[in-house]
């Protein structure tokens, strides 16, 4: 066991912050961080570099496009252009066009406020994540990391340890399996952030080669 609170413990020391945190989203149960949080997930979705991603969100942020209905009500070009400034060029257009349909189907159906979606889902993950992928450009990886992040102040998600998440585990030496993951990183240690620490480690095999190392 000590070995694995040591990988643990350089896991966390090396990337122990949640992508909301990276882009600058003060995550709570309230309509603009968690509007923030899913288009970082969609974002984050493509087949893009995470720090892209979030340079995108970052921008989309600091041109007021932060809730539903600012981003519905910006123009195409707008949200092209705030993506671009971000980085996010090659998939620019299309991602622009659904993010003004998804926010105007969340306008539509939930009065742009997602927890609207968490009390339709009534608790049920499956019906959580299925209402979830009605969302333009939110498929299953998008889904998993909204769900990842979103733990952090939905509390009946956790623990939310995806198949990222344990290949990251199975990358640095640490079982792949939730309940000995959270059982060595102990009661102190957030799942939304020991999550996205793993899909950290699943992305950089260098870094988790030097984790997998700690004793």
């Amino acid at each position: 066991m000590s070995g694995e609170r040591a990988r643990v413990q350089a896991l966390l020391d090396a990337y122990g912050r949640t992508y909301a945190d990276e882009a600058g989203i003060r995550l709570k149960d309230t309509p603009q961080p968690l509007y923030q949080l899913l288009v970082l997930s969609c974002l984050l979705s493509a087949r893009i570099q995470a720090n892209i991603a979030v340079a995108a969100s970052r921008a989309l942020s600091d041109a007021g496009l932060r809730t539903a209905r600012r981003m519905k009500d910006a123009t195409w070009q707008q949200r092209v252009d705030a993506l671009g400034e971000g980085g996010y060029r090659r998939y620019d257009e299309r991602t622009a066009t659904q993010l003004g349909d998804g926010a105007e189907l969340l306008l539509d159906s939930y009065g742009g406020d997602l927890r609207r979606i968490r009390d339709a889902a009534d608790g049920d993950t499956d019906r959580l994540r299925k209402l979830l992928r009605e969302v333009p450009g939110l498929g299953p990886a998008g889904v998993d990391i909204f769900l990842r992040e979103a733990q952090a102040v939905w509390p009946e998600l956790e623990p939310h340890l995806d198949a990222k998440a344990l290949q990251g585990a199975e990358r640095v030496g640490l079982p792949a399996a939730p309940d000995a993951l959270l059982k060595a990183a102990g009661k102190k240690t957030e799942p939304a952030v020991l999550a996205a620490a793993l899909v950290r480690a699943a992305l950089d095999k260098k870094g988790a080669e030097e984790i997998r190392k700690a004793k």
